[in-house]
Formats: C-alpha cells, sequence, structure tokens
C-alpha cells in the first residue's frame, strides 16, 4: 500500500520485521460483531491523515519557521530531517513494538504522545526546542504508522472488506499530502506557523478517546526488542546526516563535518554486525539475498532522496525568491498531489497486465525529466512556464513508480519475509530522503554562497535571489542523474514478471 503523495510505501500485513502480522501468533479470527467497524477505520485513516500531515504540513511554514527562530538556511533542514530520520529510523522499531506490547496499545500510546510532541512544538521559542519537538512527532509517527497498518490486518477479514478498508486508509493517505500544503499554507497566511503543530492536538486526543472503544487488541509475544540494532541505525543516520548538513557551512576537512560523517558510518557498519548477530534481528541481512527487493529498495531511496529536496527547495523558492504568500505556495502544489492520486491508480491498474519493470523505468525516466527542466530554474520565472510543467511530470514519474516499487519488493519472497520488504522500503524512502536533502542542500549553498561572494558590494536583493535560484537549479541538475542511476537499476536489476504479481496484492497497494 502506498502513500502517493510523499511516496511511502507500506504493507497492511507489516508489524512484525520477519513479516509476521498480527503479533507474530495467529491474530483472533474476526468476530461476528461488525458494528464498530466503520468507526475502527475512521480512527485508523485519520491517524494516517495526522502522520501524513506531519511530513507536508511544514513545507510551506519553513520560511516563517526561519524568520521566526532564527534558522540558518542550513539548519533549517532540520525541521524535516528531525522528523523524517526518526520515523525512518524507528519505523521497524514500532513494528516490533506492535507485536511484543499490543497494536491498539502501541497505536493508543502513540497518537497521545504525538498530542504532547506537536503542543510542545507549537509552542517553541527556540530552533533546538522546534526540532526536539519535531523528532519527537517522528518517533510517535513510527508509533502510529505500522500499528494502523496492522490493525487493519486484524481486523477486517481477508478479502474484500480488507481490501476496502485499504482503499480508504490509501485515500487518506493521498488526500493528506494536499491537504497538508495547503492546510500549511492557510495555518500560516492566516494565523501562525505554530498552528502547522498545533492542528495534530484536537485530532490525537479525538483519536486517544475513540481509539479503546472500537479499536480491537492483538495478542502479544514474550520476545526481546531489538534495541541496540534500532539505535546504532538511528544514531549512525543521524550523524551521517549532520555531517553532511554541516559541509554547507564549514570545509570538508573540518572537524564538525568529517567527525559526525566518520561517527556516521561508523554506527552504520556496527548496525550491520548487530544485526548479522542478533537471533531476532529488526532487518535480517538476508532479505538483500533478492536482486529485485535491493533493487527496489535502491530506486525507493532515490525517490525518497530527489523528492524531499525538491518539496524544500521549491517551497523556498517560491516565497523567498518569487515572493509566493504561504497560501499561494501551497495552492502551487496542488497540481502535483492531485496527478500522484489519479496516476497511481492507474500504475495499480496496468502493472498486472504488463509488470512492474516497464513502469518503472518510464516513472523514473519522467522524474529525471522533470528535474533536469527544474535545474533550469531562474529568479525570473514564473509558475506557468517553469514551475507547472515540472510538478506535472514528475507527479507522474513518481507516481508510476510507486505500486511497482511496492510489488516488486514482495514478489516472489516468502510469507515470513513479506513483512520486513515492504518495511524497509518504507525506510529507505525516509532515510533516503534526509540524506539526499542533506547533500542536495549542501550542494545548493555552496553554489549560493559563492555566487553571492561573487557580487559583492553590488549585491541586492534580485542579485541575491537569483543566487540562490542558480544553487536550486545546480542541486535539481545532480538529482536528475540520481533519477537516471534509478532508471538503469531499474532496467538492469528488476526482473520481476507479470505472472508473479498478485491481483489482490495489487488492487491493495493502489
Amino acid at each position: 500500500m502506498t502513500d502517493r503523495t510523499t511516496g511511502k510505501t507500506v504493507e497492511a500485513s507489516v508489524t512484525h520485521p520477519n513479516g509476521r502480522a498480527g503479533g507474530g501468533t495467529a491474530a483472533p479470527p474476526p468476530t461476528p460483531e461488525r458494528r464498530n467497524n466503520g468507526l475502527a477505520l475512521a480512527v485508523i485513516a485519520t491517524a494516517q491523515l495526522m502522520v501524513v500531515l506531519d511530513v507536508s504540513i511544514v513545507n510551506v511554514a519553513l520560511p516563517s519557521m526561519k524568520d521566526s527562530l532564527g534558522f540558518s538556511w542550513a539548519n533549517l533542514e532540520w525541521v524535516v530531517n528531525a522528523y523524517t530520520l526518526a520515523f525512518g529510523g524507528l519505523l521497524l522499531l514500532g513494528g516490533r513494538a506492535c507485536d511484543l506490547y499490543g497494536q491498539r496499545r502501541v497505536f493508543l500510546w502513540g497518537v497521545s504522545l504525538l498530542a504532547v510532541a506537536s503542543l510542545l512544538g507549537g509552542l517553541a521559542t527556540t530552533q533546538a526546542w522546534l526540532i526536539a519537538a519535531r523528532a519527537a512527532q517522528g518517533v510517535c509517527g513510527a508509533m502510529v504508522a505500522p500499528a494502523a497498518l496492522a490493525l487493519i490486518a486484524t481486523m477486517f477479514t481477508e478479502g474484500k472488506e480488507r481490501n476496502r478498508a485499504m482503499g480508504v486508509y490509501a485515500a487518506m493517505s493521498g488526500a493528506g499530502g494536499a491537504i497538508g500544503n495547503l492546510l500549511g499554507g492557510v495555518f500560516t497566511d492566516v494565523l501562525s506557523w505554530r498552528w502547522v503543530l498545533f492542528v495534530n492536538v484536537p485530532i490525537a486526543l479525538v483519536l486517544a478517546l475513540l481509539g479503546p472503544r472500537v479499536l480491537r487488541e492483538s495478542r502479544t509475544r514474550k520476545e526481546p526488542l531489538d534495541l541496540p540494532g534500532a539505535l546504532t541505525a538511528t544514531a549512525g543516520a543521524t550523524l551521517l546526516v549532520y555531517g553532511l548538513v554541516n559541509a554547507a557551512t564549514h570545509d570538508w576537512g573540518d572537524a564538525l563535518t568529517m567527525g559526525p560523517i566518520v561517527g556516521g558510518l561508523v554506527l552504520l557498519a556496527l548496525f550491520v554486525v548487530v544485526e548479522a548477530r542478533s537471533s531476532d534481528p529488526l532487518m535480517p541481512l538476508s532479505i538483500f539475498s533478492n536482486r529485485n527487493r535491493t533493487g527496489s529498495y535502491i530506486i525507493m531511496f532515490a525517490i525518497g532522496a530527489v523528492l524531499f529536496a525538491m518539496f524544500y527547495f521549491l517551497t523556498l523558492f517560491m516565497q523567498q525568491v518569487a515572493g509566493y504568500s504561504p497560501l499561494k505556495t501551497g495552492l502551487a502544489f496542488l497540481p502535483f498531489a492531485v496527478i500522484v492520486m489519479v496516476l497511481a491508480g492507474v500504475a495499480g491498474q496496468l502493472v498486472g497486465k504488463i509488470g512492474p519493470k516497464p513502469l518503472l523505468m518510464t516513472g523514473t525516466l519522467l522524474a529525471a525529466g522533470a528535474l533536469f527542466w527544474f535545474s533550469r530554474l531562474s529568479a525570473e520565472d514564473g509558475y506557468a512556464a517553469q514551475l507547472l510543467g515540472p510538478l506535472l511530470l514528475i507527479g507522474a514519474g513518481v507516481a508510476i513508480c510507486f505500486v511497482p516499487l511496492t510489488l516488486a519488493a514482495v514478489a516472489g519472497v516468502h510469507d515470513h519475509e513479506a513483512g520486513i520488504s515492504s518495511a524497509v522500503l518504507n525506510t529507505g524512502q525516509q532515510v533516503g530522503g534526509s540524506l539526499g536533502l542533506a547533500v542536495l542542500g549542501t550542494v545548493a549553498a555552496h553554489l549560493t554562497r559563492d555566487r553571492v561572494a561573487d557580487l559583492g558590494a553590488a549585491a541586492d536583493a534580485h542579485s541575491v535571489g537569483a543566487a540562490y535560484a542558480d544553487g536550486y537549479a545546480r542541486a535539481f541538475g545532480i538529482a536528475g542523474f540520481v533519477m537516471i542511476a534509478a532508471f538503469l537499476v531499474a532496467a538492469l536489476v528488476i526482473r520481476v514478471r507479470k505472472d508473479e504479481i498478485d491481483p489482490e496484492v495489487a488492487g491493495a497497494a493502489i
């Protein structure tokens, strides 16, 4: 199942990292009692909407946050990265916790703590405070997302009922991105950027009150929680991103740059050792033995890297260079969200007829073309001339990729591997987004800084805006080559045939 706006790809049957849904032991069979299932689905789907909103709603508010709390351009990236690193790094641990402590319990703790984290974030008066609150939101999202999906798998009967529930869930996921950008603009324009965080509080409190009444608890198990694996993976990725972000304002040889990068790489290597030796790892290394899964992870990592950077750069370009209001910026992203929602459904119908590979090759090429189009960005460009076309093109490209990536990642795998296969796909997208934003943000910052330095005393608002546009354009050009690499992976690595695609899985993934 795919979040069509942020690109997150997950499976309904996934909680345990080894693919055992519903708490490892067989989930209780559905009871004849159905009167609360409609309300239960509303609670689950609304929770997913909230998680998606947390990714997208802050984009449009970023310039206002920068002005209010005095962020530098480099540090501003952490408003995005703090959430995605915590969410992506702890997602597998959140799924494991559902198995051990119960899906409903983890879900309720997640939404309750999300209300607290969002309230504290909205009250932030310093950069560190806001970034810490965003990280806390990511931790809560890593609890809510796998619990919500697992609850659908255990509360709704396999077949039409579950597929219908997944369709509602997917619609909320797709709508979340569009709603997030629009609400971010409305709140920032009419109220304050703080309301992009406050909005979670009433929603989460309602879910926390309704959840115990309509959600059924799953069985639990007494098995170890792989905390060393989760901590080394999350800390390693965070240090690596921190070092890459510092490279925008420090030399590569500076201790603040190379120290975190080296430390992050060491911790990630330690994570591999921990997982190889663990009797019940979060991420069994054997999942990478399948070429289709590995290829899917690489492609999704690349999509995450370019999408997160695209939203970040375009938000800053529209408001800081082109002079858009926050509301106008939110509306500017709507065509992207709409085409993703429409074409993801079309791809779900086509994948069973032609297989994943042609769609992945087409989608990655379209995305690459859009990014090279963006690489011609200049301060004088208007929305219709330079932004609308590539927004529609990259939306079409990633939409065509979402469903095939999910199916390629799980095609031909054993039941006990299906969960971890799609969970790692989701994690890769989030971590890829953080790393991509760090690297491409550093590229853009270096070029902009050099251009502004060349201007010297002649620098004015227009020429500085042009320097920022040049930096973003350079980053988009590099992002285009990232998607060319993803195209080559699709062409040379993916080998899933159309007869290996389960029509039921394809339908649920739309």
